[in-house]
């Protein structure tokens, strides 16, 4: 039976409130996008975030800031769900609950380069900046997501 995938969507912001991307490893151009990952049967979606971050990025030090209450919802392209049915998951899109993550560490902390690495580089920007980066079909979603974490970012003391 289709379903939607419960997914962590993690915004990491620095001390000069620019926000991590990451490009995916895999795709000729750069593909950049948020950490986010997969929400464990009985795991928070804070607590999701946290670790999502750090399997993808090495990323230990942080506070979460905000969890968004309710999932921003996406639908797969034909072309990414039949990607997905061939590896057995019948997933119509993904459910994404938003965290807002504030890094306190030191750039040499962010390591990409994991045992499964699922991303090629990574840089700091503008957080306006990030929907723009992102592939056509999550586009919406990451307007949505820094539309209601952007505020709280902006107002963040560390």
């Amino acid at each position: 039976m289709p379903y939607y995938r419960n997914c962590a969507g993690v915004i990491v912001f620095n001390r000069d409130k620019k926000v991590l991307v990451c490009a995916r490893v895999g795709k000729r151009d750069n593909q950049w996008q948020f950490p986010q990952g997969g929400i464990m049967k009985k795991e928070q979606a804070a607590a999701a975030a946290v670790r999502e971050l750090y399997e993808e990025t090495s990323i230990k030090s942080v506070k979460v800031v905000k969890t968004l209450n309710e999932p921003l919802r996406y639908d797969f392209p034909g072309s990414v769900r039949r990607k997905m049915l061939r590896r057995g998951i019948d997933s119509l899109g993904q459910d994404m609950f938003w965290s807002l993550l504030y890094f306190y560490g030191d750039d040499s902390e962010i390591n990409v380069k994991t045992k499964q690495p699922e991303f090629k580089a990574w840089k700091w920007t503008d957080i306006d900046e990030a929907p723009e980066l992102i592939v056509y079909f999550k586009k919406e979603v990451y307007q949505k997501a820094v539309s209601a974490l952007k505020p709280v970012m902006e107002n963040f003391v560390d």
